[in-house]
């Protein structure tokens, strides 16, 4: 049955081959440094229309990727992820309010341990049949944090004011799904 643009319901699996979980942070407040995380699963449950509809998702923190091995390091590390007591971050929806094509998905995320509900402003990509013969759904998102609500306070002081590290971070999200198998 179809339900929202040309879903169906069911599972509808993540393809994080064809995914891209992306974030934005200012550095020394002259530039933008970018990054993505490499490792992730999740989920959108199609149900009768965008209240009968939940997302979830689930990342690995060890695969955060910014192009620079020492930030890296220094980002999994105590100082922001600590990678080794918090292994992922969460997302589970708690509501889907559809506006025409797009969507306003607010849920719970967690990073750190710290829970902070957000809105993901969403956008429909649309439906397509792969030449393997599954349908596919696209989407696109994003959303501003502050990194400080989740409990990622390392920051350094500059010599001309202002600090190393913005708390605002841009997370930006391009997910391919996967239709349920008949």
């Amino acid at each position: 049955m179809t339900i929202i643009h040309g879903l169906t319901t069911g599972t509808w699996t993540l393809d994080p081959s064809h995914s891209d979980i992306a974030f934005t942070v200012r550095h020394a407040g002259i530039s933008k440094v970018r990054g993505r995380f490499t490792d992730a699963a999740g989920s959108v449950e199609a149900g009768h229309g965008a209240d009968g509809t939940q997302a979830t998702a689930v990342i690995k923190t060890a695969s955060f990727d910014s192009g620079d091995g020492n930030r890296d390091a220094h980002v999994k590390g105590a100082d922001f992820f600590d990678v080794e007591r918090f292994p992922e971050i969460t997302f589970t929806s708690t509501s889907i309010e559809a506006k025409g094509d797009d969507f306003d998905v607010t849920g719970d995320l967690t990073i750190k341990g710290v829970t902070r509900q957000v809105t993901i402003e969403t956008e429909f990509n649309g439906t397509a049949l792969d030449p393997f013969g599954n349908t596919r759904a696209g989407l696109s998102g994003e959303t501003t944090i502050s990194r400080k609500d989740f409990g990622l306070t390392w920051n350094a002081v500059l010599e001309t004011g202002g600090v190393l590290v913005s708390d605002k971070v841009v997370i930006s999200l391009d997910l391919a799904f996967i239709a349920p198998q008949s």
